[in-house]
């Protein structure tokens, strides 16, 4: 089927026997354009189909007035959240967003970034894969002053913002929750340590451990992605070792829960053979029974405050290298799967 010609503003003034110049300046409602030939105008795009190029418009002007974003999974509450914040103020700020995903995939996140620098987005706002190890990808942005700010997962330069929590911190509260709760032999399931927040989570459940006189064991961490598949295989390796932990510091909720319902199936009873902790605070936490000891991870805030910063950059209100860390706050959540008996 033959496409329909595009209606241009020439077919609109020709139309109306005056000058395209006149149709464009009555589109933006310019005040020099009286309300009658407004009214036309208005009137014969709808009639017409024209279509507003804003793309072309502001290409004039040097920006495009959109975002790109790029997240390494779209299949998680938190990203979802982080992504609901980002719209929320771009929004409101006249921005459109163009979201793509890696997949935990650095050749796509690199291919991502590619093709939102040639679709010339005014700023990008992005969290990395599980094997990301640099930001050369990142450096085209850089060198044509295109502002870039990270989130969640993140690598730092001198020339990167990141909007992030305190994860040593907050794995520190977790650990320090059940430690308080009478664990003495508490297994961390987390994923790549080679990504800064399980690093840092990581950090945090050892120097807890430190600090309470508690020995780190090895053979308590249990290092695997965040699928479905390995919060079983995390439960099936905890219920084979002798003596069975008595807490469990989880770096997902999901995975959380995919492990105690596992755990229960096979006779543990939570909290009271195993106190469990989460993080980030997802929905299911408060599905499953019992429900889920976590730490708040706030994505809305992450993504609000992420876009507001690179918007309030884009229009000269404040400058986003001025400050190289963003740390949002984090707190523990305390619910049943934590609270051991007499506690």
């Amino acid at each position: 089927m033959r496409k329909a010609k595009e209606v241009t503003i020439y077919d609109i003034a020709k139309k109306l026997n005056v000058s395209p110049a006149t149709v464009s300046r009555g589109l933006q409602d310019h005040p020099a354009i009286s309300k009658k030939t407004k009214k036309k105008i208005f009137d014969l795009v709808d009639e017409m189909g024209y279509r507003t190029n804003h793309f072309a418009r502001n290409l004039r002007q040097q920006h495009t007035k959109t975002i790109g974003v790029i997240v390494h999974e779209l299949n998680s509450n938190f990203i979802t959240s982080v992504l609901a914040g980002i719209e929320k103020v771009t929004t409101e700020a006249g921005y459109d967003i163009i979201i793509a995903h890696s997949s935990e995939s650095y050749e796509k996140e690199a291919a991502n970034a590619k093709n939102l620098f040639h679709k010339r987005v005014d700023g990008l706002i992005a969290s990395l894969s599980f094997d990301t190890t640099d930001l050369e990808h990142f450096k085209p942005f850089i060198d044509k002053g295109v502002p870039v700010l990270f989130f969640d997962r993140v690598e730092q330069d001198e020339n990167s913002t990141v909007v992030v929590i305190d994860n040593i911190k907050c794995g520190y509260i977790a650990t320090r929750h059940l430690i308080d709760q009478g664990c003495k032999r508490i297994a961390h399931i987390t994923s790549s340590l080679k990504r800064n927040v399980y690093s840092q989570r990581y950090k945090g459940y050892r120097d807890a451990l430190f600090d309470s006189g508690i020995e780190f064991n090895e053979n308590l961490l249990i290092v695997g992605d965040l699928s479905e598949k390995a919060g079983v295989e995390a439960a099936l390796k905890i219920l084979k070792m002798d003596p069975m932990p008595d807490g469990v510091f989880v770096t997902n909720d999901f995975v959380a829960a995919v492990c105690m319902r596992t755990l229960k199936e096979n006779g543990v009873s939570i909290p009271d053979d195993i106190a469990i902790v989460g993080f980030n605070n997802d929905a299911i936490g408060k599905l499953i029974e019992p429900s889920l000891t976590t730490i708040n991870y706030p994505g809305e805030d992450i993504g609000e405050i992420a876009a507001r910063n690179l918007i309030n950059h884009l229009t000269g209100i404040s400058n986003i290298h001025q400050t190289n860390t963003i740390v949002v706050r984090s707190d523990l959540i305390i619910r049943k799967s934590s609270l051991k008996s007499g506690k």
